[in-house]
């Protein structure tokens, strides 16, 4: 059976004549990447909200990040034969809800209950938007068009988190919600009217004695992923708790971040001018700056002065890491499109919710100085990956 059409689509072209459609997603992405990470900001305001401890508040960002693990490559195949377009918007409109539930929540289980509602549009929203970015553009500018749909998760990390941190700070971390809700909604209209629907291949059939092999690429691509994102996530999931711990007011936390995540966006920038060129050095150049740094903050804690100036490499560097994944994955045609968006969406959330988890048990157990120490070896880690698989990880695109 072919893969289903939408009834209008847009055939490939250029970075420039995907505008408007690549700008839906970006702000899409945005606004997907705050509804993820909002906890982190205001983890301890909703711990003592909801009378649980910071660790147990940190499970928030597990419950969601694991519903994607577990849910992105299911989702995507059964859904695989529903117009993309359509599916997409369901997403943001899940999103949406999530947000109402949390916001209007008077218990830690309903809280959970809707963070979990989130993490199901995420299953989907990702893996969708991977595709959906590639599909845009001619092969030539994948690179390209994925640094700037990536480039709204960095806004996120930009403005998204550290501004709604600081509205939760101000005025309660239901009001940031319940802000984001809006924003989602929003969004909702601006993806209906820009989006272009875009062609949905069918899965390739009968024998092909290359499928194997880029299949090994892709799985290479997907293991280093999760060991990345395994090790970030398990300093940035408490990176509120570590600079309250070094003496930084409450109110200093959604600045700081502000800064981060505008240093995150130079990352961005760099992948996006060096991922349809160089991706092996390209990627190998921001990990070792995120590993440099991570040591740096673990070295430095608690001298704020000293975490702060380490902070600015960790944030270029993980700027790069996004983008740079994703398209190293669609560069290897080891499925379609969308398999290949719900995987790097799996592995990465499989980081995400275990990064969380194991800061959490550092974080109860070694304590806070140790956590990012915790996170930077297992970056090295995945770095590794990357310098050792040669063939799924080239010099030059192709």
């Amino acid at each position: 059976m072919e893969a289903s059409r939408d009834a209008t689509t847009r055939r490939p072209g250029t970075v420039r004549d995907a505008a408007g459609g690549i700008l839906a997603l970006t702000v899409a992405t945005f606004l997907a990447v705050t509804t993820e990470m909002l906890p982190v900001g205001v983890l301890p305001a909703m711990g003592e909200k909801l009378g649980v401890s910071e660790s147990i508040a940190g499970l928030l960002v597990t419950v969601y990040a694991f519903m994607v693990a577990t849910l992105a490559v299911p989702l995507t195949l059964w859904t695989r034969r529903l117009p993309r377009k359509g599916l997409l918007l369901g997403t943001i409109a899940a999103y949406t809800a999530s947000n109402v539930v949390v916001a209007l929540a008077s218990t830690f289980a309903v809280v959970a209950a809707g963070r979990a509602l989130g993490g199901i549009a995420h299953a989907l929203f990702f893996s969708l938007s991977i595709a959906y970015g590639s599909r845009l553009v001619h092969a030539a500018h994948t690179g390209r068009a994925l640094a700037l749909v990536t480039a709204g998760a960095s806004a996120g990390f930009v403005l998204g988190v550290p501004l709604s941190t600081s509205l939760g700070t101000a005025v309660g971390w239901r009001v940031a919600f319940a802000t984001l809700a809006l924003a989602c909604a929003a969004a909702l209209l601006l993806v209906w009217l820009l989006l272009p629907s875009v062609e949905v291949e069918p899965a390739a059939v009968g024998a092909d004695p290359e499928r194997r092999e880029r299949r090994g690429r892709l799985a290479m691509v997907s293991t280093a992923n999760a060991l990345v994102y395994l090790g970030q996530y398990t300093f940035y999931t408490y990176v509120a708790v570590v600079l309250l711990a070094a003496g930084l007011s409450a109110s200093g936390v959604g600045p700081v971040l502000l800064v981060l995540g505008g240093l995150g966006l130079a990352g961005t920038w760099f992948a996006g001018v060096t991922l349809d060129r160089r991706p092996r050095a390209s990627l190998l150049v921001a990990l070792a700056a995120i590993v440099l740094g991570l040591a740096a903050l673990g070295f430095t804690f608690p001298n704020l002065v000293g975490m702060l100036a380490a902070s600015v490499l960790w944030a270029v560097g993980v700027g790069a890491v996004a983008s740079s994944f994703q398209t190293a994955a669609i560069r290897t045609r080891g499925a379609t499109p969308d398999v290949i968006g719900a995987l790097v969406n799996a592995t990465a959330n499989v980081g995400i919710g275990g990064g969380a988890a194991l800061g959490g048990a550092v974080l109860a157990g070694a304590g806070l100085g140790w956590v990012p120490f915790c996170g930077a070896a297992l970056v090295l880690v995945g770095a590794l990956v990357v310098l050792l698989a040669r063939r799924a990880f080239p010099s030059m695109p192709g």
